[in-house]
């Protein structure tokens, strides 16, 4: 393959796992894992059970977990899995409170409307002071339409529940905050959720450092030794029982003193997996905020696109831009936002959902907006200030639509020049910001491959195998992430891998690729294919003709035209010839065609050469 020419890039620092080895008792267990995979392995280590009816996008991590059941596993202290799946996730939640109440340690797996089915038993969980861990893969909740990709609105609908929430951005954070969860669990006797955004964390492979065992073990404790069976007949008490109006608000406001401790010990658990681990976490991560002067906010992986941008718009447009990415949801963290954000002259909130009939925002737009209210009158333990700055809110990513360095830079724009209040990005709509510039922000030196495929032929697959080698055979970063349909087998996928020398902040489809693989034979024929291909860069595609002037003649003229100006090389196999040689069963077949992506990235691509 040609050299592709790579422009250098801005980008930040890597600063998620280069924690120095030999400081830090515990540095983690190098490997490549997607976000549900991450939270499977710390579940089978420290859970003893899991109550579940997996819904999409955590199907994969209720598959993990139950794969785990049949084959036998046991947990850190000898207790065998077990695997609950009842009728429903609502019935899910109630094996989940059962377990717990009779003083086991057990995790749950959901999204979307089944984290919403479940709200009913969500209140009798936490105000029965059961320690439950749910791992969830947010998703956008069916309204005008169904879709299972990434939304908030599921968690938002379950913020009064009185459980912890923090939100992940990426597969490292998602295995680590489903421990610190537990443990702040634990101790606090509240129930979490660990949240990660559907198929765009959950179902990303990145690399990562998952927890070691060892560290595991002392850092959550036997559940034998730290859990209550409330269902001990020689201890015996009453649970979940009738008030009437002479008790039930005395029980619900005494709940307070459980919710007072919750604060600080996320806290401590925070200081204690810096301290064995030597990764760092907070209620909030403010990046390049103490001179900011526009400030953007939220929670989720487009956060880490939001880092990439700040330092594109620093670094080469001169903007003081900063971003605050909001890890804890509950207990909402108010001083510290205020606190990093009191100095600046406006800030932005993205949200990954619309509430419509709310004229103050969403979720976290109004509890930000309450937090500088008590700031402005010095209340409820915040520091008096004398001005608020300009506070602008918008929805991104509803659905999983594509939150892109231009429309995080659009709304930086859009403070600049205080436009609208409230805004979308991404769409065509009269609230929309515009979408100017959008830089390419890979960092400098990687690789970057797009598939077009059909759902079924094991391109995706293949494409979390290639990065698996990146990762673990070549010793780089990945990030590989497949954006198909609800529907997926049989209609067009699409697939994207970047392999690196640094962590890869950007978590939106990629533009700029090296290497175009097209599985769908269809796919040469739409002018679109080729958008992005850089200048010297390879396209590997699917024919079943073997002279190479009977593939060219059947590439559109427009194509063709973009290869020669592009200087691309093009490069062609019978992969469905090749998948019938070595498979014997039709569905297998079908399925064996991707794998041969494989061989062609290892000989076409200098991952290899780099990697010696």
């Amino acid at each position: 393959m040609s050299s592709a020419v790579v422009r250098k890039r801005d980008e930040s620092p890597d600063t998620t796992l280069k924690a120095a080895e030999s400081k830090f008792q515990f540095p983690g267990i190098p490997t490549t894992v997607d976000g549900a995979e991450a939270v499977v392995h710390v579940e089978i280590h420290v859970a003893q059970a899991a109550g579940a009816y997996p819904i999409t996008s955590s199907t994969t991590m209720g598959g993990g977990f139950n794969a785990a059941v049949m084959n036998g596993v046991r947990n850190l202290w000898g207790d065998p899995l077990m695997f609950f799946e009842p009728e429903s996730e609502h019935s899910a939640a109630s094996v989940c409170e059962g377990f717990a109440v009779a003083g086991g340690r057990v995790t749950n797996f959901t999204s979307g409307q089944g984290l919403v089915l479940m709200k009913e038993v969500l209140y009798t969980i936490s105000g029965k002071r059961l320690p439950v861990v749910m791992n969830i893969g947010a998703r956008a909740l069916t309204s005008q339409a169904l879709n299972v990709h990434a939304g908030h609105d599921d968690l938002m609908s379950v913020a009064d529940c009185g459980w912890g929430m923090i939100f992940a951005r990426n597969a490292q954070e998602a295995g680590d905050f489903c421990l610190i969860s537990r443990r702040t669990a634990e101790d606090t006797q509240t129930p979490f959720f660990n949240v990660q955004d559907g198929f765009l964390t959950t179902h990303t492979v990145e690399t990562a450092r998952l927890p070691e065992p060892e560290f595991m073990k002392e850092y959550i404790g036997d559940p034998k030794t730290k859990l209550i069976n409330l269902m001990d007949p020689a201890n015996p008490l009453m649970s979940g029982v009738v008030q009437n109006q002479d008790s039930y608000m005395k029980g619900k406001i005494a709940q307070r003193w459980y919710y007072e401790r919750v604060e600080p010990a996320l806290e401590a658990s925070f200081r204690e997996f810096y301290r064995k681990t030597g990764r760092k976490y907070d209620f909030v991560e403010p990046y390049r905020c103490e001179d900011a002067e526009f400030i953007i906010v939220g929670m989720g992986c487009y956060m880490e696109t939001a880092k990439a941008t700040v330092d594109y718009l620093r670094n080469v447009k001169g903007i003081a831009a900063g971003c605050l990415t909001i890890f804890v949801f509950r207990p909402f963290p108010a001083r510290q936002i205020v606190e990093a954000l009191k100095d600046c002259q406006a800030f932005t909130i993205f949200e990954r959902m619309d509430d419509p009939l709310s004229t103050a925002g969403n979720h976290l737009t109004r509890e930000i907006k309450a937090a500088f209210c008590d700031a402005m009158t010095g209340q409820n333990g915040q520091e008096k200030l004398d001005r608020v700055p300009r506070i602008y809110s918008g929805a991104a990513g509803l659905g999983s639509r594509d939150v892109r360095p231009g429309d995080i830079a659009a709304a930086f724009h859009n403070m600049q020049t205080d436009g609208q209040d409230y805004f979308c990005v991404g769409i065509d709509h009269p609230l929309a910001l515009a979408r100017g510039e959008d830089p390419d922000l890979r960092p400098t030196g990687s690789f970057s491959m797009r598939g077009h495929s059909v759902g079924g032929f094991g391109s995706v697959t293949t494409n979390k195998v290639i990065a698996t080698i990146g990762g673990n055979v070549f010793g780089k970063d990945v990030q590989a992430y497949p954006k198909y349909g609800s529907e997926k087998k049989g209609l067009p996928t699409t697939y994207y891998l970047t392999i690196g020398d640094s962590h890869i902040n950007m978590h939106c489809e990629l533009e700029m690729v090296d290497l175009l693989c097209i599985n769908d034979p269809t796919a040469i024929l739409s002018a679109g294919t080729l958008d992005g291909l850089v200048a010297g860069g390879a396209i590997f595609m699917q024919s079943q003709y073997t002279d190479p002037f009977d593939v060219w003649k059947r590439i559109p003229a427009h194509n063709q035209r973009v290869i020669r100006e592009k200087n691309i090389s093009v490069y062609y196999a019978d992969m469905v010839k090749i998948a019938r040689e070595v498979a014997s069963e039709p569905d297998l077949q079908m399925r064996m065609q991707g794998i041969v992506l494989l061989g062609a990235f290892l000989k076409l691509t200098p991952m290899p050469a780099r990697a010696i």
